[in-house]
């Protein structure tokens, strides 16, 4: 089996149970979230071995993020617990009825947690090393390099270090508060470093002063491929041999876009370690994002095998007919 093995911070999540402010929520609901946990737990329900490789607080919210991982069939023998610094933490304060065009904002307490502390030495444990040393495919973010200077040597560690094999991608994923002040051209250097490159159409503008794809694929020349997610209109590769492909979206009824972006690029990676075609990579990212744009999670379960297979061979036509609601994909005629 394939082994995929991705590594950043997960944090435990807090919400409030009801849509209510955050001052007036008497109840709040825990969970977990990071974005490459969240692509690790996409490419072990696509049929991968997953793996984690971070670092949690030896309390509660850490046991949490172990445990949750460990019940979705992803491997973290490569997590350090930190006996002394604690597990990131953030607070989820869902959009208002009152203000329906705000959105959902995020409240993050991550200064100095225990995954702010990865560094190259994360790299001599023995377990992580065997990890990256057999994986088909390493997932890393621009979330991790700005934590801190560890972490961003940690990164680069891992892009500088020979492939044998292996495949490096790297999502963008953008965070205007982590990068405040900083030089965005490490992260331009970072990407460009990477075998894969996943960014959002809004996230290019911030990351590297444009949206062009033409600039974009000068700006990052070594990457085999770039990936443009371009929202609900499409998703663009740009292969370094000049060619270009483009799948629309699928319609959906979205009912909340928190870690689409993750499971997008949990279903192209699968679908390239698998050998598929650009096309088909696309398809199956834009599949595994619908599944989690029609939950309120940052993930949602793929249809069954069957299914899922009928759908990415299905024609042109077939694929724009299709609607996605509450979890399921119908066309137009239901079928």
């Amino acid at each position: 089996m394939l082994s995929a093995v991705c590594v950043g911070e997960t944090m435990a999540m807090l919400t409030p149970v009801q849509a209510v402010p955050l001052h007036q929520a008497t109840e709040l609901h825990c969970g977990i979230g990071g974005a490459e946990s969240n692509v690790a737990m996409g490419l072990a329900a696509m049929g991968l071995d997953s793996h984690w490789v971070g670092r949690v607080g030896r309390d509660g919210f850490g046991r949490r993020i172990l445990n949750e991982l460990s019940g979705h069939g992803v491997g973290v023998a490569g997590v350090e617990v930190d006996p002394a610094l604690p597990t990131g933490l953030y607070v989820k304060v869902p959009a208002q009825e009152s203000d329906p065009d705000g959105g959902s904002s995020v409240l993050y307490y991550r200064q100095g947690s225990a995954a702010s502390a990865m560094g190259r030495e994360t790299l001599a444990n023995p377990v992580v090393a065997g990890l990256l040393e057999s994986a088909a495919l390493i997932h890393l973010s621009g979330i991790t390099a700005a934590l801190s200077p560890e972490c961003l040597e940690l990164i680069e560690a891992v892009l500088t270090a020979p492939r044998n094999g292996r495949t490096i991608s790297f999502d963008v994923n953008w965070r205007a508060a982590l990068w405040a002040g900083r030089d965005r051209s490490v992260l331009r250097r970072m990407a460009n470093l990477a075998d894969v490159v996943l960014v959002g159409k809004d996230e290019a503008e911030h990351a590297f002063g444009t949206t062009d794809e033409a600039e974009l694929r000068r700006l990052l020349p070594d990457p085999d491929v770039l990936v443009i997610k371009n929202e609900a209109i499409s998703a663009i590769a740009l292969n370094r041999n000049g060619s270009r492909d483009e799948v629309p979206a699928l319609s959906v009824d979205v009912v909340e876009p928190v870690g689409a972006g993750d499971s997008f690029a949990a279903g192209y990676l699968s679908g390239m370690l698998f050998g598929l075609d650009q096309k088909a990579s696309l398809r199956r990212g834009h599949v595994a994002a619908a599944c989690t744009l029609t939950v309120h999670g940052d993930r949602g379960p793929l249809p069954e095998a069957a299914q899922l297979a009928a759908i990415l061979a299905s024609t042109d036509a077939e694929w724009a007919a299709i609607r996605v609601a509450d979890g399921h994909f119908n066309t137009r005629t239901g079928a």
